[in-house]
């Protein structure tokens, strides 16, 4: 029969029990952590809703997008420090996914012109109406979609749909609709 020392027993004890606070301090280090980034996610959100608008549509487009443009084509087109108003997010929205038409229509030689431009402004509009819902989920959840931010998102919204509208058009009739800078040249 063996008989097992106890002396070093105490010490063992000691050493899982600091193990153990120091796992349970930790833990609450990292929650105190979480809390303070959403608390600072919340606070900056209604100040920047059209941000992380843009944010939330430019990650959709670059998913719907990544099989024939790439990973993250639209966010490496984003510059940082832009103008954040409905009317220049809008046309940053459309022009810069505008901006992958070529890449678009070489990926896909199998359809003619006027198929390539309404699949190509049917698979961004796609992209935006998901990127625009999961913002508003978002800024709901935070509880800041009210007053000017819900507002600024409305008209966001309409005016990327009148620019995907003026878009097809553009594409499809060029030389009626010069001047349009959300299509590419």
């Amino acid at each position: 029969m063996e008989i097992k020392s106890t002396q070093n027993q105490p010490a063992a004890d000691a050493n899982l029990a600091t193990k153990q606070s120091q796992a349970v301090l930790d833990k609450d280090v990292q929650n105190r952590a979480i809390l303070q980034a959403s608390l600072d996610v919340s606070i900056s959100s209604g100040n920047d809703s059209l941000a992380l608008l843009y944010s939330s549509v430019v990650s959709e487009l670059n998913q719907v997008l990544e099989a024939d443009m790439g990973p993250s084509a639209i966010q490496k087109a984003y510059d940082s420090g832009v103008d954040m108003s409905p009317a220049a997010t809008a046309e940053r929205i459309v022009g810069l996914s505008a901006n992958f038409f070529s890449s678009y229509q070489d990926q896909h030689p199998e359809m003619d012109y006027e198929t390539q431009v309404r699949s190509f402004v049917e698979l961004i509009a796609g992209g935006i109406d998901q990127g625009f819902s999961e913002a508003r989920d978002i800024l709901d959840g935070l509880q800041v979609l009210e007053g000017d931010i819900a507002s600024n998102i409305d008209t966001t919204y309409d005016l990327v749909q009148e620019k995907l509208t003026a878009l097809i058009d553009t594409l499809l009739n060029p030389e009626v609709s010069e001047g349009d800078t959300a299509v590419p040249e």
